[in-house]
């Protein structure tokens, strides 16, 4: 007790932590500042401090904050205002207690991705300053929530939030009979896949955007005018093209520009079908940070998404989830960013965004494997087998999806030259196997076989 007294611990809220675990130290500190028995948002801001001896990835860590739902039916949503860490670099995710008390029926779940780092023996994680509201935006009681401790407006230790790492409780008691639990600890190295799942994959072996086969196997390549980007740009087939490289067939979408809308021209491919919802989804797409000819610097938008149309103003059945990449910023961004962003719905005018994102500020020029997978309880996103996104309820899709590339104009603002220039997003393959979460080292074992085999196209996904 003497020794937990001069580090400044809590003992009597510390779990027994098995052995494997005891070499970490960590703890867990709350503060508040929205401290009122009922509130617009909850605000629980939390802080990691090592108080260990060994330096400890934040991406094996999670907490978790314990409340009282408002009512069974009540959803709730989780953002970052801000942390020292980077809000890209924190997940949040809502959980339902297996033994509801007078005081708890639902947790926050808040993890970490590689992007965290690690913490130091002595180093804490600065701020998190995190929120979750009620889905409806209806005013939530907190007074009877396990976590909530309104007086406590400055950081102390959070006996009532739990930290897990590896398997092992390190800090807090749960609500009576909701201990934390994790996967076993010698969990299979990767998960079993259903080889008789249904599957989609396209090797883009075509001859350009008009062979029938395009068509035939299920694709939409957009003309005309319209939405997104800049109003008056044109939607060009003919600069969606074809090539080999190292062997493989490759798709070409050319976005050209003069610095005007009608000399502009961007491209899309789209499945016709509407059919894909959870699963894995999988591309390798070659992003280009500089165009072939001209000058730099225009707001381009270079994708890989899956999306359900919104047909009305924050529409509950619209969903996305999107990698999109700027690489010369847009949206108020001066300089390269990819954008992980998983939506829930959103009003055009005025503008309301429902949504979550991950983002990196660093150039991906070159080629990169990007997957994604959907399950009932999360959206995980990763770049080269790296996971740099994850996003929960409301966020997970509730209908049916396309699959879709496109390549695009943001605005105007980013390069004004009357100069024509043109920029170029390549895509080796998509994949998408339903109702299956596969590893990034899966998806490549899959794409090799088809491959293996010859196959440049299947699709057994039975339609929506």
């Amino acid at each position: 007790m003497a020794v937990c007294t001069a580090a400044g611990l809590a003992c009597a809220a510390l779990v027994t932590v098995p052995a494997s675990a005891a070499t970490d130290s960590l703890t867990a500190q709350y503060r508040t500042s929205a401290g009122g028995a009922t509130a617009d948002q909850s605000e629980p801001w939390l802080e990691i401090t090592n108080t260990g001896t060994t330096s400890v990835p934040l991406a094996g860590v999670t907490l978790r904050y314990y409340f009282k739902s408002d009512g069974p039916n009540v959803t709730y949503r989780f953002a970052c205002s801000w942390a020292v860490k980077g809000c890209a670099n924190i997940t949040g995710t809502f959980g339902t207690l297996a033994n509801p008390t007078a005081t708890a029926d639902r947790y926050l779940e808040i993890g970490f991705t590689a992007g965290a780092g690690s913490l130091a023996p002595g180093q804490n994680t600065g701020d998190m300053q995190l929120r979750f509201y009620r889905s409806d935006w209806q005013t939530l009681t907190q007074s009877d929530d396990y976590s909530f401790n309104g007086s406590q407006t400055t950081y102390a230790n959070a006996p009532k939030v739990t930290l897990q790492r590896g398997g092992a409780v390190l800090w807090g008691t749960a609500p009576a009979g909701n201990d934390p639990t994790t996967p076993p600890t010698t969990p299979p190295t990767t998960p079993p896949v259903d080889p008789n799942a249904p599957a989609l994959f396209d090797d883009f072996n075509y001859t350009a955007s008009g062979d029938p086969a395009v068509q035939q196997h299920g694709w939409t390549v957009k003309s005309g005018q319209g939405g997104p980007g800049v109003p008056g740009a044109t939607w060009s087939p003919q600069d969606i093209t074809f090539q080999s490289s190292g062997g493989n067939s490759i798709m070409n979408l050319r976005l050209t520009t003069d610095g005007t809308a009608s000399g502009t021209k961007e491209t899309e491919l789209q499945t016709t079908a509407r059919k894909f919802k959870n699963g894995t989804y999988a591309a390798r797409v070659k992003f280009n940070d500089t165009p072939t000819g001209g000058p730099d610097g225009d707001h381009v938008n270079q994708t890989f998404f899956t999306f359900t149309p919104l047909n009305a103003p924050m529409d509950p059945d619209y969903s996305e989830q999107d990698f999109e990449y700027l690489p010369n910023g847009g949206w108020g961004e001066q300089s390269n960013i990819m954008y992980e962003t998983s939506w829930e719905t959103y009003n055009p005018d005025p503008w309301n965004a429902v949504n979550a994102h991950g983002q990196q500020r660093q150039s991906y020029d070159g080629w990169h494997d990007l997957l994604l997978t959907v399950d009932n309880t999360s959206i995980t996103y990763y770049i080269d087998g790296q996971v740099v996104a994850t996003h929960g309820e409301p966020y997970l899709p509730e209908t049916p999806q396309w699959i879709d590339f496109n390549h695009w104009l943001i605005d105007l603002n980013g390069q004004t030259s009357s100069t024509p220039r043109s920029y170029n997003q390549q895509v080796d393959y998509v994949y998408f196997i339903k109702d299956q979460v596969l590893t990034p080292a899966q998806v490549t074992s899959k794409i090799a076989g088809y491959r293996s085999a010859g196959t440049t196209f299947t699709d057994t996904v039975p339609g929506s």
